[in-house]
This record gives structure tokens, sequence and C-alpha cells, in this order.
């Protein structure tokens, strides 16, 4: 059985009320029930986390590294300048995948810049909850090919 970290960053517990033109109406526990529900199907365990705090989700990282075989993250707005984060995500040396609801490279000119890319194996973005589901089953597959 896999033990997978999902993590959900800055301002993603006001899913459904923030930017719902850019985000949608589905709600953080919509996510979450999602990848529950992926989880189960996939006989996988699946630890998830939420915080508008850099050094939260660093320290849930280091708590968790020696349970989880991967993380799927998104990192919200630290996507685009937390190098902390990426050193935590390089340092843990699990492979991770990094998912974003909107697409990033459609947006402001900022968002198009993830410093968390290059220390993952994947990237989603602008797909929705299935930006986690699909991020999920690849890493699933990617462990499974090792």
């Amino acid at each position: 059985m896999l033990n997978i970290l999902v993590i959900h960053g800055p301002n993603l517990n006001l899913l459904g009320e923030r930017e719902p033109d850019v985000y949608g109406c589905f709600t953080l526990d919509d996510v979450n029930k999602q990848i529950t529900t992926l989880a189960q199907q996939l006989d996988m365990t699946v630890r998830i986390f939420q915080s508008n705090h850099e050094g939260n989700i660093i320290d849930f990282i280091h708590e968790n590294r020696k349970w989880a075989h991967g993380i799927v993250i998104n990192p919200g707005a630290f996507t685009h300048y937390s190098y902390a984060l990426r050193d935590a995500i390089a340092g843990v040396q699990l492979p991770a995948v990094e998912v974003h609801i909107s697409d990033i490279y459609k947006r402001e000119e900022f968002r198009k810049i993830s410093v968390i890319k290059p220390v993952c194996i994947h990237q989603v973005s602008g797909k929705g909850i299935n930006s986690y589901l699909e991020g999920i089953q690849f890493l699933e597959n990617y462990i499974k090919s090792l």
C-alpha cells in the first residue's frame, strides 16, 4: 500500500468563495472527498493537509518524510517564490507532483514561474479538481514503475 501526502497551500481553504470564475465553485472539502475516494480505489493511504503558513507545510513534509512514498502538492502562491518549500521537497527525496486548479500558464506573468517544478517529477495545471486526481494517478504509476 502506498502512502501519499496531499498538501494544499495558502488560500485553498477559501475554495468555493475565492474567485469562483478562476477556481470554480467546489470547496476544499469537495476536493478532499474526491481525493479520498480515489485513494481508496487505488488502495493507498493519504494524509491531507492544508495551511496558509509556509513553515507549517515544511514541518508537515519533514514530519511525514519516513511514512510517505510521495507527495502531491498545490503550493498556491508559494509556487512562485518559496525556495524554502522547494528545498524541503528536494531535501526529503520523495517523488512529488505539483498541481494547480487553474492554468497558471494562462494567468498573470508572475504565476507562470514555478520554483517548485524543478524538484517535481510532474506538474498538472488547469484541470480543476482533476489536477489533483491526475497528479495522484501519475505519482502512483511512477512509484510502481521504480
